[in-house]
């Protein structure tokens, strides 16, 4: 089918329905409206020719509605003329999905998606939770191009993770849900009723499992994977056995983006969509008849009193004691920084100050990772990575994105999963 023709069956049914979907959702008061307004102009702000196109932006842009049409086009125009080669499943999904939810034809992307997919091994018992996430991404966006070709895909992830072979974290436990209910919700007439069935067992048991992970004040995980869990809640036609408290979990959100808890482009490309009501599931149904959005109004923020920085201490830790690796070292720097500075501030200066907390870093859509120190450098063959801790909690943000307190203790430390 030529893909005007799909597009256009997509506009038929969401004028006839089709595309809504039964929901618990909360929706923001208009009192903290604006914060809301202030993240998504700050996401909008964040695209330029300069900065990798990211697909989870433009997705999140349109269901919000995008308010610069000139940003959209642009990284709408870059995403288009990209080349498939060379990205993952999940990066390849979210760009099918970013063309469509601006009514751009993804070519043959469809088409190498799906021989990727169908192409996809088994994971083993080890595999880690992440080894998930990208395939059911890739499963959604599938499921919205053509359900009855992906039904084979979605079976085939369902039985891997009703066999139990999957960790699980709540990221890849709402992108799991949010695919398994588009399949579950399209299933072709005709389709052996056991499809239905098996979507049905693994949404029950990937629900109970988001929902063990509630917290009191609403939190669903951690800050930063809530705005994913949040489309899931909403939208699965297996509710979990606790009930969901949506606005407890929305006022949290909206008192941690007053504090300034989201200011990452891709952090708030995950929470921006349940601001707005709207889910993954939305993206077939985005309209995008031209119209005139109004930019809204900020209020007006009295500008700081400028103060000089004090200083602050940071000590750093970089660590390695995995078997196997030729070089196992465990070693402390006091850093000085000035007071705000993030963590990656403080690792140029362990590094000027001491070769053997050289780094190197890699860019990824949430930013720059740390992804070699003192000559070790992570690998996926050997699962391993460097990750971030203050004393002994893993850091929830990024080195460009985490501010360190006076005294604080920051660990590097290489680890296997």
């Amino acid at each position: 089918m030529a893909w005007f023709s799909l597009h256009l069956l997509h506009l038929l049914w969401a004028a006839a329905g089709t595309g809504t979907w039964a929901r618990s959702s909360c929706s923001v008061p208009q009192a903290a409206q604006h914060l809301v307004d202030g993240l998504q102009v700050l996401l909008e702000d964040s695209v330029s020719s300069a900065a990798p196109p990211n697909p989870s932006v433009l997705i999140a842009m349109n269901l919000a509605g995008a308010l610069n049409a000139e940003a959209r086009e642009l990284l709408a125009d870059r995403l288009g003329a990209g080349d498939s080669a060379g990205l993952s499943v999940g990066q390849l999904a979210l760009t099918i999905m970013a063309l469509n939810s601006s009514c751009r034809d993804p070519g043959n992307k469809v088409s190498v998606l799906y021989g990727q997919m169908e192409a996809w091994p088994p994971s083993s018992p080890s595999a880690t939770a992440w080894t998930f996430y990208g395939p059911s991404l890739a499963v959604l966006a599938l499921c919205q191009e053509h359900p009855g070709r992906a039904l084979p895909v979605a079976a085939r992830l369902a039985k891997i993770l009703a066999a139990g072979l999957s960790p699980f974290n709540t990221d890849t436990g709402a992108m799991v849900t949010l695919a398994l209910t588009c399949m579950h919700s399209k299933i072709p007439e005709g389709s052996e009723e056991g499809y239905r069935a098996l979507f049905s067992q693994v949404l029950r048991d990937v629900v109970e499992n988001i929902s063990m992970r509630i917290k009191d004040n609403g939190i669903i995980g951690d800050v930063y994977s809530t705005g994913l869990a949040m489309q899931a809640l909403s939208v699965t036609p297996e509710p979990p056995n606790k009930e969901w408290d949506c606005k407890k979990t929305m006022d949290t959100i909206l008192k941690e983006i007053e504090q300034g808890k989201f200011h990452n482009p891709m952090s708030i490309a995950q929470i921006l969509p349940s601001l707005k009501g709207k889910t993954y599931l939305d993206v077939p149904y985005v309209s995008c008849s031209p119209g005139h959005q109004v930019q809204p109004t900020l209020p007006s923020q009295p500008s700081p009193v400028p103060t000089s920085a004090s200083n602050i201490t940071v000590a750093y830790t970089i660590n390695n004691q995995l078997k196997g690796v030729e070089l196992v070292f465990n070693e402390t720097i006091d850093v000085s920084v000035k007071d705000g500075s993030v963590l990656l501030v403080v690792l140029e200066e362990a590094q000027r100050r001491n070769p053997m907390f050289k780094f190197v870093t890699t860019m990824t859509s949430w930013g720059p990772v740390v992804s070699s120190i003192n000559n070790i450098a992570e690998s996926v063959h050997d699962r391993t990575y460097w990750q971030f801790l203050s004393g002994k909690t893993p850091l929830n943000e990024g080195v460009a994105d985490y501010t360190p307190r006076d005294h604080e203790h920051i660990t590097a430390n290489f680890t296997q999963y």
